[in-house]
């Protein structure tokens, strides 16, 4: 009954456990791998390819560029150097009919990859009234897809350029990485009022090291073996939320790049087709070596690690 002491403690509980705004402090996430399970765009490439709207050797050599992408180390000169042909595959096409298909793709391909850990943490943001972004290379177009279908604030990612609602198929400044993504959210923070000491990014990757080193709370998610070296030096938080066999499954993946696994897959697919550009064999036969490699590299690690 209203009066009762039953009664009055109830709002006197939600405002014990109420956790105030803070209007300065906020959360940046990074997509691949982190609140994602592989690569955001490479999802939507396939789902386009599958609708036909390029062919699958597009796709292939769209995936093993990716490949040499990751496997090199994403170092600054290879991003350079691919970044006015990032994009080439929706060249020409309406802005219009990209989002359109990227919510379609998002819907059937995407959603189902979204690590429940990682969107329960932007969610703890969420809840203390904090604001939470999405920092990415991918296209911004699809980046506001996936922070709008997890009712984020926004999303930060890679712009590209259109003229009259169609894609020329270049970009507009820098791939949003390593430093890149640093400089974004600084300009950020600055016109958003927002004190960085007091956000906190979340990523998997050493390449986001300026950014994670730029906030006061940084948090490597499914991280790779150089970040999660990197964090425990440091003392920083490590969110891991692959487990036992699943985690080492994924594990590789996650260390040497998505886009090396996935250019492997679809070359074998086009290898198998008359008319392969012998380049495309070159290619993935030099993927296989450069990633075995690093395998090796890997398996030393987590030898010496069990040793300990």
């Amino acid at each position: 009954m209203p009066g009762t002491p039953s009664a009055r403690a109830a709002p006197e509980l939600e405002a014990a456990l109420a956790v105030p705004d803070d209007p300065a402090a906020a959360a940046f996430f990074d997509v691949d791998n982190t609140m994602m399970v592989g690569a955001s765009i490479f999802h939507f490439a396939k789902g386009l390819a599958a609708r036909k709207f390029f062919t699958w050797r597009d796709l292939v050599t769209f995936a093993l560029r990716q490949a040499r992408l990751r496997v090199r180390g994403e170092s600054h000169d290879d991003m350079h150097t691919t970044r006015d042909s990032a994009l080439a595959f929706v060249a020409g096409k309406k802005v219009e009919e990209i989002v359109t298909l990227g919510e379609e793709i998002y819907d059937e391909e995407m959603a189902d990859k979204i690590w429940p850990g990682t969107r329960a943490l932007a969610q703890l943001h969420l809840d203390a009234g904090q604001r939470v972004w999405l920092v990415t290379a991918t296209p911004v177009e699809l980046a506001q897809i996936i922070a709008d279908r997890l009712t984020l604030t926004g999303a930060l990612g890679t712009v590209a350029e259109s003229r009259d609602g169609i894609y020329t198929g270049r970009l507009i400044g820098e791939v949003l990485h390593g430093a890149a993504k640093a400089a974004a959210v600084r300009a950020l923070a600055a016109r958003e009022g927002l004190d960085l000491q007091r956000c906190a990014a979340y990523s998997d990757s050493i390449n986001d090291l300026p950014l994670l080193s730029l906030v006061g709370r940084p948090v490597a998610v499914n991280p790779d073996s150089a970040l999660r070296g990197e964090a425990r030096q440091r003392g920083w938080e490590i969110r891991d939320f692959r487990t036992g066999r699943k985690a080492a499954r994924i594990g590789v993946p996650t260390a040497l790049g998505v886009g090396a696994v996935a250019g492997g897959i679809a070359a074998g697919v086009a290898l198998r087709r008359r008319g392969t550009l012998p380049a495309l064999r070159r290619d993935l036969v030099q993927t296989r070596r450069t990633t075995a490699a690093r395998l090796h590299e890997i398996a030393v690690v987590r030898r010496g690690v069990r040793r300990r």
